[in-house]
């Protein structure tokens, strides 16, 4: 098996988080966003992972390429490195990554989270993961037949047609046939807007007989600005439990499960949780933490904060208030 994995977006909805690093690695419940999906991708298609690519923008640098290069090397595979220098749509960027797309081919959009519990049948010419979603006119969504393939995929429908939205995960049995349509696409000119289209593609790939069929997740986490990204930290840490480190500093202080904290951490006179992350060496002392991303190196004194997001080498400290209150006040 081998992913596709584009990313190459500036992430401009999550700045200032984005700033200093893509926002596919940008940590949640302690694991890069894009390594937590290609571990999840992994365990789903029960085969071995030989190949990943990443599609990313030049300007992300070589630190960036050798986070990414490490992620597939700790799952046992080779990683490349491709580049879109302009965001000219789904299906140029997948096209950036053509030498990967042959045999079994999972293409994952790299701000996508999921949890599931089916096993990928590899032997179907391709397989969409979607997910059932109340209001269905914000996404891509597909139509079913009796037998359960898809007859039409529908962008951002006005009108109620289906309720199960793409999520923006696709296997394919043999990467070829994807390949040649992406590239009649570009050769064709065949352009929505500015940009190159997935969904024609697919459209081309099924009115020449390929069978596309649905597998259903249980959950999709969208990681595409702070609430959303917390509230997925928060479900991550609900489905996969506690994982704090053995090496951490706790002193007249309380971990309210779930939380996930990493090696080095210092708490003093403090409570952390629910639903917290916290980033290696990182120290939070007289502050009380709850659904919240602590990123790596920050220090915290004198904090009460929820539902926040921070980055890595942050320095909050709040002076201690000092009150003279009557009877029968309110503050």
């Amino acid at each position: 098996m081998k992913l596709i994995i584009p990313m190459a977006g500036m992430g401009k909805r999550m700045r200032p988080h984005t700033l200093s690093i893509p926002k596919p690695l940008i940590p949640v419940a302690g694991k890069p966003i894009v390594q937590r999906l290609v571990e999840d991708i992994a365990k789903v298609c029960m085969q071995h992972i030989e190949e990943i690519s990443f599609i990313i923008h030049p300007s992300f640098g070589k630190e960036v390429e050798k986070m990414l290069l490490d992620i597939a090397s700790s799952l046992g595979a080779i990683g490349k490195i491709c580049y879109q220098e302009e965001p000219k749509g789904t299906a140029h960027a997948i096209l950036c990554a053509s030498t990967t797309l042959s045999g079994n081919v999972i293409v994952a959009f790299a701000d996508t989270l999921f949890v599931a519990d089916f096993n990928l049948d590899t032997s179907k010419d391709s397989i969409i993961w979607v997910k059932q979603v109340e209001d269905p006119s914000a996404f891509g969504v597909v139509k079913l037949n009796e037998q359960g393939l898809i007859t039409e995929f529908i962008e951002k429908p006005k009108e109620f047609i289906s309720d199960l939205a793409i999520i923006g995960i696709y296997y394919f049995k043999d990467g070829r046939n994807l390949r040649a349509e992406l590239q009649y696409l570009i050769d064709n000119n065949v352009i929505r807007g500015t940009e190159y289209q997935l969904t024609d593609a697919l459209e081309n790939m099924k009115k020449k007989g390929k069978n596309f069929y649905t597998g259903q997740v249980k959950e999709w986490l969208d990681c595409g600005n702070k609430n959303a990204t917390v509230i997925t930290n928060q479900r991550l840490l609900a489905t996969y439990g506690n994982d704090v480190s053995e090496n951490i500093t706790l002193e007249n202080s309380k971990i309210i499960e779930p939380c996930c904290i990493g090696d080095g951490v210092k708490i003093t006179n403090s409570v952390v949780g629910p639903y917290v992350s916290v980033g290696k060496n990182s120290v939070i002392s007289n502050s009380v933490i709850s659904n919240s991303i602590v990123q790596t190196n920050t220090t915290l004194k004198n904090e009460v904060m929820t539902n926040s997001m921070l980055g890595n080498s942050v320095s909050i400290e709040k002076k201690i208030d000092e009150y003279s209150v009557g009877d029968y006040n309110q503050l």
